[in-house]
């Protein structure tokens, strides 16, 4: 990095002048990942970058999951921030978006959104969203500049782990043969809680990465429910940590109850995958899946806020959806 960024005399507008946003390449992901870690310690006022993040993954995890989502912002040749965007479907959301703090308030994190929302243009998202600090009037700002209004407040729980008595299958443990069907299965049970839902990129990263799997849970014949789940080091969970990244049920008068089912079949997953800690993230738009969670004895680790461009569209965040998530 060179220091003429942070000893200029100049206005911001002449840094911003400076920045090239261009897609992420595997050559950046250390330095896209030091500034990640340290960006998340500067804000939490934590002495060494890695006590923010530990030893959980997400900028090269998502960059393998998708390079076409992920990109750089630099000068002179050298990394000042990046972000990432995810494409489930109808539904978009970005995150981790951070810059080097010695170049924070220089606006480049409006840069690093532009290619962001043109991704989010040409994939026609339904609805597209974020998580950020709620306590953060900088972040609320930026991203209030940018079109995206506070939703509901979302809560990042957790839990130790017990003995849950549970029957599950997982996505992996499929016959080659029938992934393709059992993808279609669970795109129809994700789009009937919101139209066009799909979360096979995010099923397929986390068992080609061996960073997790996806837990299937069926009433009868039919899928009732599922949960992308990150587990140990190197994946977005850290070690001893089973993270429910995605999970949902089917909607209708049964989907409480099947929330339920799919708790308790992530909690004999993280028992039976020798995990002591269960992380799941719910938007308190969703009240009842957020109080049967913390009826099973869930806490909150973190608050933030979900924030959504067009928000008086169509929203993945209404009382009658059972949905973990938290746009992390």
């Amino acid at each position: 990095m060179t220091t003429s960024w942070c000893s200029s005399p100049r206005s911001s507008e002449a840094v911003e002048d400076q920045v090239h946003v261009r897609r992420m390449v595997e050559s950046d992901l250390d330095e896209a990942d030091r500034i990640t870690r340290l960006a998340f310690a500067t804000f939490r006022g934590l002495p060494q970058p890695d006590a923010a993040l530990d030893d959980t993954e997400a900028v090269r995890t998502r960059f393998v999951a998708a390079p076409d989502c992920a990109w750089v912002a630099e000068i002179d040749g050298e990394v000042a921030g990046s972000v990432f965007a995810a494409r489930w479907g109808s539904f978009g959301f970005f995150g981790p978006l951070t810059v080097d703090p010695r170049l924070w308030d220089r606006g480049i994190g409006s840069r690093l959104l532009e290619p962001v929302l043109a991704a989010f243009e040409l994939w026609q998202v339904r609805q597209a969203g974020l998580y950020t600090f709620s306590s953060s009037r900088k972040h609320l700002g930026l991203y209030q500049k940018h079109g995206f209004w506070p939703g509901h407040l979302v809560a990042v729980l957790g839990k130790p782990v017990a003995p849950v008595s549970s029957v599950y299958s997982l996505f992996s443990q499929a016959p080659p043969d029938s992934e393709a069907s059992l993808l279609d299965e669970i795109r129809e049970l994700t789009s009937s809680v919101f139209p066009g839902l799909d979360l096979e990129r995010e099923i397929v990263a986390a068992r080609a990465q061996g960073i997790g799997d996806t837990i299937l849970v069926r009433g009868g014949d039919a899928l009732s429910g599922i949960a992308v789940c990150h587990s140990g080091p190197g994946s977005e969970a850290g070690s001893g940590v089973c993270y429910v990244k995605f999970g949902a049920t089917c909607s209708g008068e049964t989907a409480g109850d099947g929330f339920d089912l799919l708790l308790s079949a992530c909690e004999a997953f993280a028992a039976e995958s020798g995990l002591h800690r269960l992380v799941a993230g719910v938007n308190t738009g969703r009240l009842d899946a957020y109080r049967r969670m913390l009826r099973r004895g869930f806490r909150t680790d973190l608050l933030g806020v979900s924030m959504y461009l067009r928000p008086e569209g169509e929203r993945l965040d209404t009382p009658d959806q059972y949905v973990i998530d938290d746009l992390r």
